[in-house]
């Protein structure tokens, strides 16, 4: 069977008033443990998402005791995570890749041509062809960023692309 209401801390009212009599002080808590840089109020919300999880488990006069524990173990968890991240991060990385030099080269010297072909194109057409093609925007925001209309940056844009082909199959 199970507990009564009173004791309960599935019920709605009573988790909500452990909510508001712990939550400041186990924020504190942890925030003068561990510092801001590990996130404690994200740490408070996971504590109190788990003994909702495990309401039905835990009496009310330990739920103070969980919460405080659970969060503790939270960001001890997220410190030994940082360790782990610092650990790889100190390891020398591999720079070393499957492509043969030749085509890195080839890669390094297409790179030129382009940003050379790009330099060659008008203001106009380099902001609206960058605008989408590097930064994603559909036209109708570029028209509204450079406050134009729609046909003229579809005809900037076309206009690059005609010219950059031109350009780079001549290089």
């Amino acid at each position: 069977m199970s507990q009564p209401l009173k004791n309960n801390i599935c019920e709605d009212l009573l988790f909500e008033r452990l909510y508001k009599k712990h939550s400041k002080n186990l924020h504190d808590f942890l925030y003068y443990k561990f510092g801001e840089h590990l996130n404690p109020q994200d740490k408070v919300q996971e504590a109190f998402i788990k003994l909702w999880q495990n309401c039905n488990k835990i009496e009310p006069s330990k739920a103070k005791s969980y919460l405080f524990t659970t969060a503790n173990n939270l960001m001890l968890n997220a410190v030994a995570h940082q360790k782990v991240v610092l650990k790889y991060s100190k390891r020398p990385q591999k720079h070393s890749t499957n492509e043969s030099p030749e085509f890195v080269l080839q890669e390094k010297e297409y790179h030129k041509k382009i940003q050379k072909a790009l330099s060659n194109l008008t203001e106009a057409q380099r902001t609206a062809f960058l605008l989408n093609r590097v930064e994603g925007k559909r036209f109708k925001e570029i028209a509204e960023l450079l406050n134009i209309s729609t046909k003229a940056v579809e005809k900037r844009i076309y206009g690059a692309l005609k010219k950059l082909r031109k350009d780079v199959d001549e290089i």
